[in-house]
């Protein structure tokens, strides 16, 4: 494989924010990109090299258009893997791995990999049904997860008590016992297909309390030197055995007692590595490509100290996005907009993030302050 030929194409399975930073890494590469996604109007539509519409679930659909390259990657993973699957028998590298986004595109599969492997999770319990959950009104407070098609935040709610079994999934999913924990944090690891590894330094997650998404980060964490390495050591055992090829973006929380808990990954770039863009030597985009074009990968250590804040559609507005503040914000030294190219904003859509750098901390915080109260994303 040679992918600085001028015959090589990559394909990336699905146009949105993610596939859109791969391709402004992959420009220095010179690497040739073809995108599917389902949207008509995707992000990467205008800058891909090559755009196929196409529902990404659709076996047909997965299955013709990676016959067309020579890797084919992921920037969502929720795709049809039994196409996966046959163009691998075919001879066509794809990476991740079919078997990886099986695992953990499934959480009651995602979650029992984890508890065969040794790796420590949060508590949980497997439910096909409503009358499932009923049984288990002794495990809550719980948070509840549909097994398939949750994302950003769908598909994940928190039952308090029995009064709130009434709102809960009728779908196959999981109960995971809620964690009184000390801070959410996340490790990005990429893997090479001769079994290289690199971590990126672990960051600090602060979620929206009723989203269930990121709301903003902050690189690297604020924790000991002894967690840092426990949640590095977890990082690197997933993707061990998992033997993922690409970028394994894995979710912890950090307990009150100091134990590090694996809560969920993600086989692709991640929201709690956009900042890398600008505040590591390598980006976690540079990075996924590297792994899945089997190049060795780039040095993760951070430059400055950096924050990460989503632009999220403000509740109550529906249309053309405008950007309130966006003056305001660029003012700021240190402060760097990414927009991801989405003309019609929605309440809690992601329609950006800003990267914020300082070399002090406090000075950092107050950055995220004003970004976060200045910078709205509304419709006019």
């Amino acid at each position: 494989m040679n992918p600085f030929s001028k015959t090589f194409k990559l394909g990336i399975l699905g146009g949105g924010q993610l596939g859109r930073m791969l391709i402004q890494a992959s420009i220095d590469l010179n690497t040739y990109i073809k995108i599917m996604d389902p949207d008509a109007e995707a992000p990467c539509k205008y800058l891909a090299h090559d755009f196929v519409q196409g529902s990404l679930m659709d076996f047909d659909a997965v299955y013709a258009f990676g016959k067309n390259v020579d890797v084919l990657t992921i920037e969502i993973e929720h795709v049809n893997v039994d196409a996966l699957e046959k163009l691998e028998v075919e001879g066509v590298k794809v990476y991740p791995q079919p078997n990886v986004i099986r695992i953990i595109q499934d959480k009651r599969v995602q979650k029992q990999f984890y508890k065969d492997h040794g790796i420590p999770t949060p508590d949980f319990v497997l439910t096909d049904t409503v009358e499932d959950v009923a049984k288990h009104v002794d495990f809550l407070p719980a948070f509840q997860k549909l097994g398939k098609a949750g994302y950003d935040g769908r598909g994940v709610q928190r039952l308090k008590s029995a009064e709130d079994l009434g709102k809960a999934f009728t779908e196959p999913g999981l109960l995971e016992k809620a964690i009184d924990f000390e801070k959410e944090i996340s490790v990005i690891v990429a893997r090479r297909s001769n079994g290289e590894m690199e971590t990126f330094p672990v960051v600090e997650l602060v979620f929206h309390p009723e989203h269930n998404l990121v709301e903003y980060l902050f690189a690297p964490a604020q924790i000991s030197v002894e967690v840092e390495e426990q949640a590095q050591r977890l990082a690197r055992k997933v993707a061990e055995k998992l033997e993922i090829v690409g970028l394994l973006a894995v979710e912890m929380f950090l307990t009150k007692e100091g134990e590090v808990l694996v809560n969920e990954s993600a086989p692709r770039p991640h929201n709690s590595g956009h900042h890398t863009i600008k505040a590591n030597y390598t980006s976690q985009f540079e990075q996924h490509l590297r792994a899945v074009l089997d190049l060795p990968l780039g040095s993760t250590h951070i430059k400055s100290l950096a924050a990460m804040v989503n632009l999220l559609g403000e509740a109550g507005y529906t249309g053309d996005a405008y950007y309130e503040g966006m003056e305001t914000v660029l003012q700021i030294a240190g402060v760097y907009p990414h927009l991801y190219g989405k003309q019609t904003t929605k309440p809690f859509r992601k329609m950006g993030h800003v990267t914020i750098l300082d070399t002090n901390l406090s000075s950092l915080q107050n950055k995220v302050s004003v970004v976060r109260d200045s910078l709205k994303v509304i419709s006019k």
